[in-house]
Parts: C-alpha cells; structure tokens; sequence
C-alpha cells in the first residue's frame, strides 16, 4: 500500500498538481469518477471490465490524494470505520440482511 500511494503522489508531484487538489477539488473528482464508473451499469449489466477496471482505480486514486491532502491515513480511518460498521451491523442482526442498520 505503501508503494501504491508513493507512486501516486509522485504522479501527482512530477506535474505540480497538489495545488489543484484541494480536498473540495478532490470530493468533486471522487464525485465524477464514481459517476462514470456507475455509467459502466446504467442500462444492463453488461460491461468492460477493463473500462470498470480503469474508473474503479480513478475513484480510488482520488480517494489516496484525498487522503494524503487531509493528513489522513488509509489504513487507520478504514479500520476505524470497520469498526463502527460492525457495532451497526452485529452478524446476529444483520447476517443475510441488506436491511439498513437502523431498520434491523
């Protein structure tokens, strides 16, 4: 993961990008890029994967710059919302269930 990020913002760096990506800057592109990947589904489902593939790691790169420009670590914030998730959604309640967490 670590080298994954490091390359991304060296992506970034190589062009002086960091002074567009502010984190408004950054919610809107997460924003756009997860529109076109949902754009993949819209009237069936059949798709690209290569086309998915390549929206997918958009929205995910983002989400690393979004991160980095907030002083936010990945790895900690993902955990951490695990962990409320779980306290939302106990397996006894919501095994098999897609319900919403304040509809179990």
């Amino acid at each position: 993961m670590d080298e994954l990020k490091e390359t991304i913002i060296k992506f970034q760096k190589d062009r002086n990008w960091k002074q567009f990506h502010t984190p408004e800057n950054l919610a809107k592109s997460i924003s756009i890029e997860a529109g076109e990947l949902l754009e993949h589904f819209q009237w069936d489902n059949t798709y690209e994967l290569e086309e998915v593939a390549d929206e997918l790691a958009d929205v995910f790169n983002y989400c690393i710059l979004m991160a980095d420009s907030l002083n936010l670590d990945i790895k900690e914030i993902t955990l951490n919302k695990i962990r409320k998730n779980e306290l939302k959604y106990p397996i006894s309640k919501s095994k098999n269930n897609s319900a919403k967490y304040t509809k179990l």
